[in-house]
């Protein structure tokens, strides 16, 4: 019975976005009695309300109505009440949704080439994550998928991918040895313990509390403030901020409704999600630093370890995408100071 509203209130939301991908509406001037033409954008995603994303979203939001005076206006819709992530994408290729945000491991399906963010320690730090990506790599990569329909028009900030686990402190590749370290779905996820040396686990996220609790993996990886506002940290007192991956959030828009669009309104909308990167990523600077006050004042061990063991150990797995395209964007990122 739980499921049967929520899938009423889907099927009424989709049959909303049936209605085109903007709407235009008139508007009285009360000086001058001049009727006005507003576009609407409807913009979908799976996060919640307090996430730094959403909070970018509604930062875009009022941009766009600043820019254009209040002739563009974006309607989101968040927690997912349009649809999953691969459901969201369905409906920007069908043009029927304006926008959305995706995980780039996601958009690997659609552009292969995305999957370099998944390798291990393609970037030295925050620094060299975001100069590439506001580089020309990052924006060949945003283009990419245009041929299924999906333009990108910014990253946001997903973080650094840290262990952590319930019974020791992972300092260096050996201590992973015979350790079941749950996983996401992921070809590359999976090969990365593998080459450390632990035991990879796929299990859904929703999951992974319990199979912590219980024992079923001996630790997980993923950003602080996930780690923090899933209360992971409950069960694994133990975060080891080693680095090992950085797979940025993906803006995209739909490549019909991109071409229906003016090129002012294309003009602000580039701009609005431009600046609204700007602003999710010292946001999730800030909420990165208050997760790691508030996991260690709830008795989580936080260590930094030495990252030159975890790359030596991983390279031979780097070294066998060596010749394809994969490898070829990973010399790429390594050339960008």
């Amino acid at each position: 019975m739980k499921s049967f509203f929520p899938g009423i209130l889907v099927g009424c939301l989709l049959a909303t976005v049936g209605y085109a991908f903007f709407v235009k509406t008139q508007n009285n001037n009360s000086d001058s009695g001049a009727q006005r033409r507003v576009t609407k954008l409807k913009l979908a995603h799976t996060l919640d309300p307090s996430h730094p994303v959403h909070a970018a979203i509604v930062f875009m939001k009022k941009r766009l109505n600043e820019l254009s005076d209040g002739a563009l206006e974006l309607d989101i819709y968040p927690s997912g009440v349009l649809g999953s992530e691969p459901q969201c994408i369905e409906q920007l290729q069908n043009g029927v949704l304006a926008m959305t945000k995706t995980s780039s491991a996601a958009m690997e399906g659609f552009t292969p080439d995305m999957g370099v963010f998944g390798l291990p320690y393609a970037f030295r730090d925050s620094k060299h994550f975001w100069n590439v990506l506001d580089g020309e790599l990052g924006k060949e990569l945003l283009m990419q998928g245009e041929k299924k329909n999906l333009r990108g028009l910014c990253y946001f900030d997903a973080g650094s991918r840290n262990f952590y686990s319930t019974s020791k402190q992972i300092k260096t590749p050996a201590d992973l040895k015979g350790m079941k370290i749950r996983v996401q779905s992921s070809k590359i996820a999976i090969e990365m313990i593998k080459a450390l040396g632990g035991s990879p686990t796929p299990i859904s996220f929703g999951e992974l509390y319990t199979s912590l609790q219980q024992g079923v993996v001996d630790g997980a990886e993923n950003n602080a403030p996930s780690y923090f506002s899933n209360r992971h940290h409950e069960v694994c007192k133990y975060f080891t901020l080693d680095g090992h991956t950085r797979i940025p959030d993906v803006l995209l828009i739909s490549t019909k409704v991109w071409k229906r669009l003016s090129p002012q309104v294309q003009q602000w909308v580039t701009q609005a999600s431009n600046e609204a990167s700007q602003f999710q990523r010292e946001l999730w600077q800030k909420k990165t630093a208050e997760a790691l006050v508030k996991v260690k004042a709830d008795g989580v061990e936080v260590y930094i370890p030495d990252q030159k063991a975890f790359v030596e150990k991983v390279q031979p797995m780097l070294d066998a995408y060596k010749g394809t395209s994969i490898g070829n964007l990973l010399d790429r990122i390594r050339a960008v100071e």
